[in-house]
């Protein structure tokens, strides 16, 4: 993109002025060009925010269903898609399964196996984590601690058992947490102490090779159940400045990608000592601030650029109506919560103050976490029920779109149709629209 500036003519306060319209032109060019694939749990931004417009408001198990695909059982795993291709985690019976699925087609191109060792713990089996992509090959982890990366052939190019080389994982139920890429590497959280006395950890694998490039402890003082967490690690960019951000153990921390090495470490996510506050919701970033939840309350904002101890100094704002499952989400404006239940609030991104809620939408239970796209936040329950909310500071019900099935997945965005994993099936909802 180029611009001919006349310096004669124009002031320096006004070429300064069309410079900044350039950067913020080149930004939205880039964020459009990426906002057709759902390379990750979280999407293009890693904050399960959509740039796309017109998408489908409203759908059923029979009404404007593009395709369905048959699954062979429930998962809290995503599909995730880039092109022409859907990645799909998935456990049939005791084994389990990377799946390829045909975006316009609907049917499987190729399934690998990912091992055995399948089991059901209460919501999840092993397939809950979620895979990633960076548009030339596919990464993925089972709850049995395997990870695999293969291209999009199917071609295996490597293979980890985690649990092989550095002991079994002690959460108590089950191992969720999907892997973070950036860059060269996959972040892999290992966060756990209710049936272990195991530290918890984190690894940087190399995405080449699957070999472990660092491997750090990170110590808590949590107690019990509370060291456990199923969360994905978030990516915090600020300045020149990139981290990552891990929740749980009664804490938020932030960690050099480099080396592992913990920058920053805010507390006081646990605040009575509950022995029970394992960590579900992942930590969310937006605009040089950290959204850490845990179990309810107090969901936490923390502003970027600390180090030590931080707990007081950085704190921005603290709400006491957190979630327990779902992730929220953001646009540095509102920030929008769902909580088991149904009861939604927004808040003003900046200070916590609320700007409407709670509102209560269909009852059910709900862990999936809401998408933010079209000025609207699809939120699904249990049920397999989508609430379509409009975004902003005014509550409104738009849409509730039925599927009638067993529902823990999050919905995915692409190419403006809305992906929605079920128990048994995996819908493409609406029309194509390439950009």
């Amino acid at each position: 993109m180029f611009y001919y500036i006349d310096h004669s003519t124009i002031r320096r306060k006004d070429v300064r002025k069309m410079i900044k319209v350039s950067i913020a032109i080149c930004l939205l060019s880039i964020t459009t060009a990426f906002a057709d694939n759902w390379p990750q749990w979280r999407g293009p931004a890693l904050n399960g925010i959509s740039a796309e417009k017109n998408l489908p408001l409203r759908w059923g198990a029979e009404e404007n269903i593009t395709w369905k695909l048959a699954m062979p059982a429930f998962s809290g795993s995503t599909p995730i898609i880039w092109g022409e291709r859907i990645f799909i985690n998935l456990a049939d019976g005791d084994n389990l399964f990377l799946w390829c699925v045909d975006r316009t087609k609907g049917e499987a191109i190729w399934k690998q196996p990912l091992g055995s060792g399948n089991v059901k713990m209460r919501k999840q089996n092993m397939s809950s984590p979620s895979p990633v992509t960076d548009g030339r090959n596919v990464y993925v982890m089972t709850g049995t601690g395997v990870l695999k990366g293969f291209d999009f052939n199917g071609k295996e190019l490597w293979s980890r058992d985690i649990q092989k080389d550095y002991g079994r994982f002690g959460l108590n139920w089950g191992y969720a947490s999907s892997p973070l890429l950036y860059e060269d590497a996959l972040f892999v959280p290992v966060l756990h102490g209710m049936k272990t006395d195991d530290p918890s950890y984190v690894l940087r694998i190399d995405k080449k090779t699957g070999k472990t490039v660092w491997k750090v402890e990170r110590p808590t003082n949590a107690i019990r159940e509370s060291p456990d967490a199923y969360i994905t690690p978030a990516l915090l960019r600020y300045g020149n400045n990139v981290e990552i951000v891990i929740t749980g153990g009664d804490c938020v921390t932030g960690h050099d990608p480099a080396t592992g090495k913990e920058l920053w470490r805010a507390n006081g996510l646990n605040p009575d000592n509950n022995p029970f506050y394992r960590i579900v919701a992942s930590p969310v970033v937006f605009d040089g601030i950290v959204y850490a939840p845990t179990r309810v309350k107090p969901l936490t904002a923390i502003k970027a650029g600390g180090r030590g101890d931080i707990t007081e100094s950085h704190r921005v704002w603290q709400f006491q109506n957190g979630p327990d499952v779902p992730t929220p989400v953001t646009d540095g404006k509102y920030f929008y919560i769902v909580d088991d239940r149904g009861v939604m609030w927004c808040l003003d991104a900046k200070t916590g103050q609320p700007i409407w809620g709670p509102q209560r939408i269909k009852s059910g239970t709900y862990s999936s976490s809401p998408v933010l796209a079209d000025g609207k936040i699809y939120v699904t329950n249990e049920d397999g029920l989508t609430t379509v909310v409009k975004a902003g500071p005014t509550f409104e019900v738009l849409a509730e779109n039925p599927l009638n099935d067993y529902c823990l997945s999050s919905p995915a965005v692409s190419d403006g149709q809305i992906f929605i994993r079920t128990t048994q099936y995996l819908y493409c909802i609406g029309k194509r629209v390439k950009r």
